[in-house]
């Protein structure tokens, strides 16, 4: 069989039966699932396939609206491998312009920027207008066969919702709004779009980007690793929902410390995006791939207009807190999986529910690459 390889473990275990690959393959019941085999987190085969056929086939955050609100504000952003840059037009429409020159590939922008009134190219200083169109290249106009109307940057799909912007390069991504199915009712007026950006905090971690999404997917772990944060939710009352394409872990508030009575909201949206949503303030978070082993997490930070200075401090002061432990462990873990010793472990179905989802999510894609793999030519 061809395609993505998984090789067996050194360490004699005889646990493991069969290929790994099959075990990373085969559908799973909720009820008697294990987790991912250890090489999905350590081979490139999988960092290879998901690049592929999760992070090029699904929506991605790509700005906050915030960011290309006018006619010429423009973001950066990448899925995949491939340089966007997500632009405002002068007809109002938001666009996802591959940042890519179509002479010799040089980029239109390299930062963030306001009120451009054409996209230059940094190389040779090809200029295209907001929407993508070449309109000049110096010196080309002698060049044989050279149409200048004839080119223009490829777009990505693009999809403005909650005060954010989300792109997806493949055209046969499910539509943007079964991705957030569900989330607008539930969220209420507690969206990015009613809250102000305070600030963004990346942390880079040493792990696979997925140890990262499946330890934020479950609470089985907080009572283990954060001793403030645990008094500060329901155990008892911690549930998981999942939708196709998304997840939510809820809880009641305790009322103490930096929050108020009232609900903990966690979203997840496949494969790597996160909505944090607490009284008065709210995170997005995305998780992007560095490597098989190393990935950074962005996360930006809203607040309510009247939560003050010194409560945000306090709310991101204690955040630090959280991430900074779970990043430890996130690592620890990495460390595990690369080891030898490890193959698979069996999923609590009542604490790890999102953690299957998420996985069945991922058999499903690692199938798909498998069988294109496989197939002549």
């Amino acid at each position: 069989m061809t395609g993505v390889i998984c090789r067996r473990p050194t360490v004699n275990d005889n646990r493991l039966q069969s290929d790994p690959l099959h075990a990373a393959l085969a559908p799973q019941a909720a009820e008697s699932a294990a987790t991912l085999p250890a090489p999905c987190y350590t081979q490139a085969e999988f960092a290879r396939a998901e690049r592929e056929n999760v992070f090029a086939r699904s929506w991605q955050l790509v700005a906050r609206a915030a960011q290309v609100a006018a006619a010429g504000d423009h973001a950066l952003a990448e899925i995949a491998g491939v340089p966007l840059l997500i632009v405002r037009g002068g007809d109002g429409e938001l666009r996802a312009l591959h940042n890519v020159c179509r002479h010799r590939a040089g980029p239109l922008a390299e930062c963030d920027g306001r009120g451009a009134k054409q996209l230059v190219c940094r190389y040779h200083g090809w200029s295209y207008a907001l929407d993508g169109r070449l309109l000049g290249a110096p010196d080309m106009g002698r060049v044989k066969d050279f149409e200048v109307a004839a080119i223009r940057l490829p777009q990505a799909r693009i999809a403005a919702w909650q005060g954010l912007a989300f792109a997806a390069l493949d055209d046969a991504a499910p539509p943007f709004e079964h991705w957030v199915d569900g989330i607008d009712a539930q969220l209420g007026n507690a969206s990015p779009a009613g809250h102000e950006f305070d600030r963004r905090a990346s942390y880079e971690v040493a792990c696979n980007w997925k140890v990262y999404v499946d330890n934020y997917l479950e609470g089985y772990h907080v009572g283990c690793v954060h001793p403030t944060l645990a008094p500060l939710l329901d155990a008892d009352r911690y549930m998981t929902s999942t939708a196709r394409w998304s997840s939510l872990q809820s809880s009641p508030l305790a009322g103490s410390g930096p929050y108020a009575r009232g609900e903990a909201l966690y979203w997840w949206l496949f494969p790597n995006t996160m909505l944090n949503v607490l009284p008065g303030r709210l995170q997005t978070n995305r998780v992007v791939p560095l490597g098989v082993d190393r990935c950074r997490v962005d996360f930006d930070y809203f607040y309510a207009p009247e939560v003050g200075a010194k409560a945000r401090l306090e709310d991101q002061r204690f955040s630090d807190e959280v991430q900074f432990e779970d990043i430890a462990i996130c690592e620890a873990v990495q460390r595990g999986l690369a080891s030898g010793s490890y193959v698979a472990g069996r999923l609590n179905p009542r604490h790890e529910s999102g953690l299957w989802h998420f996985h069945e999510l991922l058999r499903t894609a690692y199938r798909e690459a498998a069988t294109v793999r496989r197939e002549p030519g």
